[in-house]
């Protein structure tokens, strides 16, 4: 199905009784194509919520499973929602998708980069990289590394242990933190430690003037959104394939971002992929013409409950007050480059958890170094009126970095760093 822009602007603006009609047709279909079982994706935010709501009301002799995707950041609010939801909801057919655990030890980043340093004095980069320049694999280094230098490792706490749960400090710590868009990292799925190779010692990197712009602030700033992949996408795929699911219906709305409007757009409600557990996969938005006014109406008229991280209010930066809007991981800060972003909020809403996230995970550091790479002065001062410079808070200059307009926010580069 393929629809034009203009159409679907056309759909949004209907009444909610067309789009609840249309919901449940396009549900229907999702049912009619599972050949083993179709499953909800649940994040607890609004749009999943009601999306349960119509296909518990308009479908009730239904069985499905219902997946939540707990990544290990969600806001303390929708967390306990979704899992007492979940119990009232889903009884046995409620799941939590959770990250694997790293199944050996590893290297920390800066004992990998330690471990680079010692072959590269000892003139022995050979056992590690590529003819190209490039890292053989991230594991080379852990194999390579001398006794003597691992046991310095554990001492110094530098040593990912055998059974830890795959978490945001680990991502962040292994690829990088999810600052600014897909279009700027959405490609680097490679371990950090892989890129400072390709970038220090690799022969086949582009020499266009906008990628080498790229490869520079690569090189000043540890950026990745493979995050997403390794605590959302990969633990709810793995759940799929234990629950034999070949439908997956999700709250995806297309006004939620021009992505989302473009695959609408191309895809349409529902489109097919390929899954080597059940073959044909169904993947089903049957909420897609909806808009966050449809979802409140909705919530309202039928007395739907929701997660309390919605009516939490704070003051933009235009002095008016406002509600979260939207629920997610707690520690993104993809919108970065953009007014009354996610992390501006969470200064906030949380300060604690947004105090936790800039300065106990690195993240502060980094958005600093993006400043200083656009020629602004990134200042360590004062959380709020009452606090001191003791606290070690960001400042609220932080909230964004003006980058819109700026060349790092191009979408092509080179994706041969691997």
């Amino acid at each position: 199905m393929f629809m034009k822009f203009s159409n679907i602007s056309k759909e949004q603006k209907k009444s909610l009784d067309y789009k609840i009609e249309v919901a449940v047709q396009e549900i229907e279909k999702g049912f009619s194509a599972s050949k083993h079982h179709p499953a909800i994706a649940f994040s607890g935010g609004k749009d999943s919520t009601v999306l349960w709501h119509l296909i518990k009301t308009y479908f009730p002799e239904k069985q499905y499973y219902i997946i939540f995707g707990n990544t290990g950041v969600e806001f303390p609010e929708s967390l306990n929602f979704a899992r007492k939801l979940g119990e009232e909801w889903g009884g046995d057919n409620f799941f939590e998708a959770q990250p694997e655990k790293l199944e050996k030890d590893e290297l920390k980043y800066e004992a990998q980069c330690e471990v680079l340093k010692w072959l590269e004095d000892t003139k022995q980069l050979n056992l590690v990289l590529k003819k190209d320049g490039k890292l053989k694999s991230a594991g080379i280094l852990q194999k390579v590394c001398p006794t003597e230098m691992y046991e310095d490792f554990k001492r110094r706490n530098l040593i990912w242990k055998a059974g830890t749960r795959k978490n945001y400090f680990w991502c962040a710590d292994q690829y990088g933190y999810p600052i600014l868009g897909k279009a700027v990292s959405g490609k680097l799925t490679a371990r950090r430690i892989n890129i400072d190779c390709f970038l220090k010692y690799s022969t086949s990197a582009s020499e266009d003037p906008e990628l080498l712009e790229y490869y520079d602030l690569l090189r000043q700033v540890k950026i990745s959104n493979h995050c997403c992949a390794i605590l959302k996408k990969e633990p709810s795929e793995k759940l799929q394939e234990k629950l034999m699911v070949d439908v997956i219906f999700k709250g995806l709305m297309a006004c939620e971002s021009q992505m989302r409007r473009l695959n609408f757009a191309t895809r349409g409600y529902r489109f097919q992929s390929e899954r080597p557990h059940c073959g044909d996969f169904f993947h089903c938005s049957p909420i897609a013409i909806w808009t966050d006014d449809d979802i409140w109406e909705y919530i309202h008229r039928y007395e739907v409950p929701y997660s309390p991280l919605y009516d939490i209010e704070y003051e933009d930066e235009k002095g008016r007050i406002v509600k979260i809007k939207r629920n997610g991981c707690v520690g993104c800060a993809t919108d970065i480059a953009f007014k009354n972003n996610h992390m501006a909020a969470l200064r906030k809403t949380h300060p604690r958890l947004w105090q936790g996230y800039m300065l106990k995970t690195g993240l502060g550091n980094e958005i600093m170094k993006l400043h200083k790479i656009k020629g602004k002065q990134a200042r360590v001062m004062a959380f709020c009126a009452d606090a001191t410079e003791a606290t070690g808070m960001y400042p609220c200059e932080l909230d964004n970095l003006d980058l819109i307009d700026s060349q790092i926010t191009m979408s092509e580069y080179d994706a041969d760093i691997d």
